[in-house]
């Protein structure tokens, strides 16, 4: 639903209600808008994720992936700038 904030204003309890019942409940200033919703509802949309720190410590199992680096000598390059001649 949508609310205009001088109705918001007066009829606040009703919004906490309809925001616990019937989900979001949209508040709008002007051309500016707020969302009042449950905390429920801000959790799921939200999450609890889990940290960076987190993740690296407790990610994916790496120890099958090949880090090792390509030790093979590297292409010649030239380096005046050949233009196809």
């Amino acid at each position: 639903m949508e609310w205009q904030l001088a109705d918001a204003k007066n009829r606040f309890s009703e919004l906490v209600s309809r925001a616990l019942s019937e989900g979001p409940q949209r508040v709008k200033r002007r051309n500016d808008a707020v969302v009042v919703l449950a905390d429920a509802e801000y959790e799921r949309l939200t999450g609890n994720r889990p940290g960076f720190k987190h993740f690296l410590l407790h990610g994916p199992d790496l120890s099958g992936l090949d880090l090792s680096r390509d030790r093979s000598p590297m292409r010649d390059v030239n380096m005046e700038g050949d233009k196809g001649e």
